[in-house]
């Protein structure tokens, strides 16, 4: 049996803001019931963080959880762990009410760093990038040019994009576009 691959192997572009194809990373989609103590107490202890507040995202290290809807979270964690993260879910939440789907290959992370992210960020989605609007650790589910995504900061010099793997080429291309050195257009100053 094959290793698996990530969507670009790790394709990297170096602009005014690095643009790197994360690589492997493991994701469970969880759907329930926010206001359920057994639901919200099961997925913050698989995920080893709080459960995120509205457009919110919470980590440690390489696990984590990410705000995507009134009733949706998706937990991160390395990719090895994500069947096993899954499992003590289904285990954790037998007979309640609940949805959870390992969608780690379904999903291709990529990482921006440099000081303009929010520029490339802001070319591509309806979002006010401003720093006292969009600040690390708050996050958005939107579209990035034609394709739904989801963004966070980890801080101002670091963001995380997430889409469906079917369209990673492309996305590689927005982002490396938006990053191109020469197409800075100074959004605050950056």
């Amino acid at each position: 049996m094959s290793e698996p691959i990530s969507a670009l192997r790790r394709a990297r572009y170096e602009g005014f803001v690095t643009v790197e194809e994360a690589g492997l990373q493991g994701m469970v989609q969880i759907r329930g019931d926010f206001d359920s103590e057994i639901f919200t107490r099961a997925v913050s202890s698989a995920a080893g963080v709080a459960m995120p507040a509205q457009r919110e995202a919470l980590w440690e290290g390489r696990q984590g959880l990410l705000w995507m809807s009134p009733d949706e979270v998706m937990l991160l964690c390395p990719y090895p762990e994500a069947d096993r993260a899954l499992a003590r879910l289904t285990n954790d939440l037998a007979g309640t009410h609940h949805l959870a789907l390992n969608v780690s290959d379904a999903r291709t992370m990529f990482t921006l760093e440099g000081a303009g992210l929010r520029e490339v960020l802001a070319k591509l989605a309806p979002v006010d990038m401003a720093p006292d609007v969009f600040r690390p650790g708050m996050l958005r589910r939107t579209r990035l040019a034609q394709v739904a995504a989801a963004f966070w900061l980890r801080s101002d010099t670091r963001a995380e994009v997430i889409c469906f793997r079917s369209v990673a080429p492309y996305m590689m291309e927005l982002l490396s576009t938006a990053a191109a050195t020469g197409s800075e257009v100074g959004l605050h100053g950056d």
